[in-house]
Formats: structure tokens, C-alpha cells, sequence
């Protein structure tokens, strides 16, 4: 779905261009400037200007389909136009459900939404999802990729908080893969997200990133978070071209350092409410400007990554509305990655555990939408239903109904279709509050994949003997 014309995206991407060139990208990382001077970028202090020769040249030598290796071959993932792959909400500081309420997010919540994360097959990558605050800075890097590499199979997110931090997560996945440097780099093995600061600036942090990733042929989806009428122009045309600029200077940065280098193009533009100025997600404007990311992206020719999201403060329908139209959005726009796609509240200061739930049940149902229906011999029915049932009969007896019955529709996990009375007997007991009931379910559950008890003593020692010698701070 479009928002905008063949000749307004052209406009739009010409002027991205104008802006890298006449306005330039302020970069903070002395390192960057230097590889983006050796690139044949103008260099005034800290002020980097991108010409339009480097962003073709960029998008030239950037991947089209990237191969994002799991621990399970099975789960491995193709990040290229026209596949869709959910991810849970992820960032958020705090994490909140019905029984114990909105806390700092713990170990022991970040623990929980792996195996959250890993019970779904509708979730197919892992997301950064809660900080785990008891967990020190200098630290929380091992307890996260242990975590993810111990409790879950799928594709695994490392932070960019530094060299050292990264490093050491690049070794542990590494190790525990059982695969060598080589093979390490010929396909990502993880992911990072990589955010500018809008308007136009890069900052320390999130270069380095970029360079570590690129450098070791692990993935980066680079996103600038741009807030129409905050840190982006008031219009969805204004903050998407923003948005583009910076993309591209990001992806100019990855293909300097490694041509062929795995980066996705990304975006998360929505607007803010003008009364508070506080982020608003699941809007008209944040659906409209999905769509023209969509276009700019499929005009780069990259996967690319888009978000749904809440700014509701609890599980309600306001949360279950706004997720919605926001995942709508990323699905007709044809977004390769859809993040936050379940379990985000308060525009990304929570997680709830609720609606992990109650979002999955949407995410099951779109996947089903996806699956199809054949209408062969069999389905049509002549024989096996519609000749079975006279006029006024029913087909509940068929043997086409018989066959299928247990098969043919989708099972909700969380949605009640009783009727009044029924629902009345076992307790009137809303969405939210059923979703309590499953969550504690599975997590109660042994969820636990297959792993080798040896790689993990190493992966522990490893972590052990980095502990002693006082981990790694992030950077900033």
C-alpha cells in the first residue's frame, strides 16, 4: 500500500540526498569521520557531508537477502523484501503484569520473556526486551547472551555499548556455535539495532556499532526514531525524508568499512501529541508514514525494519487498538522486520506480560491469514459436504465437518468465544486477565532447548574468569 506518488518518493529520497550533502551529519566518533573522509566525504570538524555518489555505491554493495543464523538451523532467518518476521517489544526499562504489578525490569523478568519469547513460534527473532537493572552495567552483557543462548534457539540480539562489550558477546556466540571466525562472518550470527539522534546526528555509541558489526559481518538494522513535530518536521513527508537521510548515512558508514557488509534499512516514525508532547504510537500519522518508509525502503532495494507499539499505560483497549492500526500499518507497508510488534506499553518504558499475550493472539491470526486456503475437490465439498446436507439440515455432522473439526480453525490462546452465560460460570473474566493464566502457565513449564552441557560449562568459565577481571563497562 502507498501513501505517496512515484514522483513525491522521488522527491522525497532527492532531497534525503540534498540533505546529506548541503546539511551533512553531525558524527561524534572521530574514528567514523575518518572512514567517512577516506570514503570521499567533505569533513568541517565533526560536520560530515555524504554525497549522492557514496549512497549509490552503498546501496550497490549492501545485501539484498541477508542470512541471519539461530541455533537451530531450522529457525534461521532470510531478511530480504517480501518475508515478514515478527519481533516482541524490546528496550524497556520496565516490565508490568496484573499479579505483581510495574516494577524495574530484573533478571528474573528478562529470564521469563526469553521463555516467553521462545514458546512462541509466531516470535521468530529475540529482542532485547526488559534491562535487567540487577544486573550491573560492566556485567549485564554476559547474563544477557547467556540467557538467550541457554533458554531459546532463535536469531539473538547484542547491544551496542561498546568494543569491549561487543567483543565479548561476538566470542561467546562464537564458542558456544562451535563455529570459526570465518564461518562466523560469512553469515550474522545476531543482531543489533543501531538508533541516530534526530536530527542528523550520529552519536558515539551507535558508530562504533556500526563499525564493529560491519567489521565482523554481524547484522545492524540502523533505525532513526523520529517524532513528527519533535525531533522531525510536523508532516509525515518532512520526517520521513529525515528519517531516509540518516538511514542512509548509516548505511554509507557499514559499506565503507566492509562493502557487502548485512545492514537493514529501518524506521520508526510516529508523532507527538501536541497537547503534552509525549510520543503517540498506533496513529493515523505513524500508519501513513509506515507506509511511505515502506516505499523508500523498496526504493533502496534492503530489508528493512518497521514497529507497531502502544503509548497506553496499561493492557487495555486503548494498547490493544493502537498496536493494531500500528501493525497494520508495517504489514501493508510490507516491512521485513515488524518490532515491537507485541508486549510494548508507555511508548517503550514498559513491557507487559499481558499483552505479550493478547498481542500474540493477533500476530497467530495474521499468520494464519498468511497460510492460505486451497479450494480443491476435497474443499469445495460436493461429495463430502454440500450432497450430504438437505435444505434446512446442518453440516455439523458431514464427513467433510468430521475430518476437519478439530483442524480447520484457528485455536485461540487468550480470545473466550462462549456465550454470556457460559463466560458467566467460569468466572467473567476479561482478556487481560486470562492472558495472567497463560503467561504463568508457560512460564511455569519446562521450555528448555537442547544445548551442550560442555559449550555451556565454557560459556560459564568464560563469563566467570571476564566477571573477575571486572567485566566490560559500556562506552558512551
Amino acid at each position: 500500500m502507498e501513501v505517496f506518488s512515484a514522483d513525491q518518493v522521488m522527491a522525497m529520497h532527492q532531497t534525503s540526498l540534498r540533505t546529506l550533502e548541503e546539511l551533512g551529519m553531525k558524527v561524534l566518533l572521530p574514528e567514523a569521520i575518518k572512514i567517512y573522509r577516506k570514503g570521499g566525504a567533505r569533513v568541517v570538524d565533526d560536520m560530515v557531508y555524504i554525497g549522492r555518489d557514496m549512497v549509490r555505491t552503498a546501496l550497490t554493495t549492501a545485501p539484498k537477502s541477508i542470512q541471519g543464523r539461530a541455533g537451530e538451523r531450522a529457525k534461521d532467518l532470510s531478511f530480504e523484501l517480501g518475508r515478514m518476521i515478527f519481533q516482541p517489544g524490546a528496550g524497556a526499562p520496565h516490565a508490568t503484569d496484573l499479579t505483581r504489578g510495574r516494577r524495574p525490569g530484573s533478571a528474573a523478568d528478562y529470564i521469563e520473556y526469553t521463555k516467553l519469547n521462545q514458546y512462541f513460534d509466531v516470535l521468530q527473532m529475540l529482542s532485547p526486551s526488559v534491562e535487567p537493572q540487577d544486573v550491573g552495567t560492566n556485567l549485564r552483557h554476559y547474563f544477557t547472551t547467556e540467557a538467550q543462548l541457554t533458554l531459546s534457539d532463535k536469531f539473538p540480539f547484542v547491544f551496542s555499548r561498546g568494543t569491549p562489550q561487543v567483543m565479548d558477546c561476538f566470542e561467546m556466540l562464537r564458542d558456544f556455535r562451535g563455529v570459526s571466525d570465518v564461518e562466523f562472518a560469512t553469515n550474522p550470527h545476531c543482531y543489533t539495532v543501531i538508533n541516530t539522534n534526530s536530527p542528523r546526528t550520529l552519536d558515539i555509541a551507535m558508530a562504533q556499532g556500526l563499525i564493529d558489526f560491519a567489521k565482523h559481518g554481524q547484522m545492524s538494522i540502523v533505525t532513526p526514531f523520529t517524532l513528527m513535530g519533535a525531533m522531525a518536521p510536523i508532516t509525515v513527508a518532512g520526517a520521513v525524508t529525515l528519517s531516509h537521510a540518516e538511514a542512509l548515512a548509516a548505511i554509507v558508514l557499514v559499506q565503507l568499512v566492509k562493502p557487502g557488509a548485512p545492514i537493514c534499512y529501518g524506521t520508526f516514525t510516529s508523532n507527538v501529541d501536541m497537547k503534552s508532547g509525549a510520543p503517540a504510537f498506533g496513529t493515523p500519522a505513524h500508519f501513513q508514514a509506515s507506509l511511505a518508509a515502506g516505499q523508500m525502503a523498496r526504493m533502496t532495494g534492503l530489508p528493512w525494519r518497521s514497529a507497531a507499539g502502544s503509548a497506553s499505560n496499561m493492557n487495555d483497549v486503548q494498547a490493544a487498538n493502537e498496536n493494531q492500526l500500528g501493525l497494520w500499518g508495517c504489514l501493508m507497508a510490507g516491512a521485513t522486520v515488524i518490532i515491537h510488534a507485541a508486549g510494548w506499553l508507555e511508548g517503550g518504558l514498559s513491557v507487559s506480560y499481558e499483552k505479550i499475550i493478547t498481542d500474540v493472539e493477533v500476530l497467530n491470526m495474521i499468520a494464519e491469514l498468511c497460510v492460505g486456503k486451497q479450494a480443491n475437490a476435497d474443499e469445495i465439498g460436493f461429495e463430502n459436504a454440500l450432497s450430504r446436507v438437505g435444505p434446512s439440515g446442518h453440516f455439523f455432522a458431514s464427513p467433510q465437518t468430521m475430518e476437519r473439526y478439530s483442524t480447520e480453525f484457528y485455536e485461540p490462546i487468550v480470545h473466550d468465544y462462549a456465550n454470556f452465560g457460559t463466560w458467566t460460570e467460569k468466572g467473567s473474566k476479561d482478556a487481560s486477565t486470562r492472558a495472567t493464566g497463560v503467561w504463568q502457565e508457560i512460564i511455569g513449564k519446562d521450555t528448555s532447548v537442547k544445548v551442550d552441557g560442555d559449550k555451556v560449562a565454557a560459556l560459564q568459565d568464560f563469563i566467570a574468569k571476564r566477571t573477575a577481571q571486572g567485566g566490560a563497562p559500556p562506552e558512551s
